[in-house]
């Protein structure tokens, strides 16, 4: 079994501490920054969409091009393999890594590049 115990409160702060205490020798206790929401993932993708229909700069990406375009800007690792249809993949660093913080400052960073180069944000963004 898997505990996940957001340390926001008191409460769940002494949740987390008897948690450990009960847990058996062998289990193992992980404390790390909250991981990016769904509504930050769901803004990036609006906003990498918005820039791949925009094309700034004469760039025809799709978003996960645009994607693995930013994180790199940012020092995010990115690594790319040839496909068997010929077309590079991104691999290594994944937004769904990211945490609260991290989505912040990407999707910061999205909207600051497609602000100085006229893209159109949709609803979505």
């Amino acid at each position: 079994m898997t505990y996940n115990v957001s340390l926001s409160t008191a409460n769940n702060r002494a949740r987390a501490i008897s948690l450990v205490q009960k847990a058996p020798a062998d289990w193992m206790a992980v404390i790390k920054p909250r991981s990016r929401s769904d509504e930050q993932n769901d803004k990036m993708w609006a906003m990498l969409a918005d820039v791949a229909m925009a094309k700034p700069e004469g760039r025809h990406h799709i978003p996960d091009t645009w994607k693995a375009i930013f994180m790199a800007a940012l020092g995010y690792e990115q690594l790319f393999e040839m496909g068997l249809d010929g077309r590079p993949f991104p691999l290594g660093f994944r937004s769904s890594k990211l945490t609260v913080a991290q989505m912040a400052d990407l999707i910061t960073f999205i909207a600051e590049y497609g602000d100085r180069h006229g893209v159109t944000w949709s609803n979505e963004a």
